[in-house]
């Protein structure tokens, strides 16, 4: 009888083990519209797919900027809104570095040195993300609060619109939480 007791002890176990064990699958907030910041986030996402893990990331404020398609304009929006738009980057191409921009100057640098080097830009790392399978979520509210629509983003195979509620039950099943 205390052989089975025991049994049915580890058996009970090991389901609560398996029923708490974490995907193996990335979720980040994406918070930074800096060029630096959103090279890492797609740097680590691009890798992490390398690695068979699922990636999700949950685009929020200014990182959203980045995914605005240059060419797509939205229909009617409030004076706010417009300001918004008129003075937060416009696409990858608009974004600036986090530090040492020096006018632009720190920026053409960086992407010339990333050309001379190979390093692919963020657009590359963007497109690559997308053929492998990485997951964009836009934070709703953060997009409302900034005055931005669904048709100003950029054609992305996995792009959806959702609320905190739905990254952190990603980031509850996830092996790897990061902020950025």
């Amino acid at each position: 009888m205390i052989v089975e007791e025991k049994i049915l002890e580890l058996e009970r176990r090991i389901k609560q083990l398996e029923a708490t064990k974490k995907k193996d699958q990335l979720s980040m907030v994406v918070f930074s519209g800096e060029l630096d910041k959103l090279l890492a986030a797609m740097i680590i996402a691009t890798g992490a797919t390398a690695m068979d893990m699922e990636v999700k990331l949950f685009f929020t404020f200014w990182a959203i900027s980045a995914l605005r398609d240059k060419e797509k304009r939205a229909e009617k929006k409030e004076l706010t809104s417009k300001m918004f738009g008129a003075m937060l980057p416009k696409g990858t191409s608009d974004v600036k570095l986090s530090k040492m921009n020096m006018a632009g100057a720190g920026l053409s640098m960086l992407k010339s040195l990333m050309k001379k080097k190979n390093v692919a830009s963020l657009e590359d790392l963007l497109q690559t993300a997308g053929e492998l399978g990485v997951e964009i979520n836009i934070c709703e509210m953060s997009m409302n609060l900034m005055g931005f629509s669904k048709d100003e983003m950029i054609d992305y195979p996995k792009l959806d619109y959702c609320g905190v509620g739905t990254y952190l039950s990603d980031a509850e099943e996830s092996a790897i939480q990061l902020f950025i």
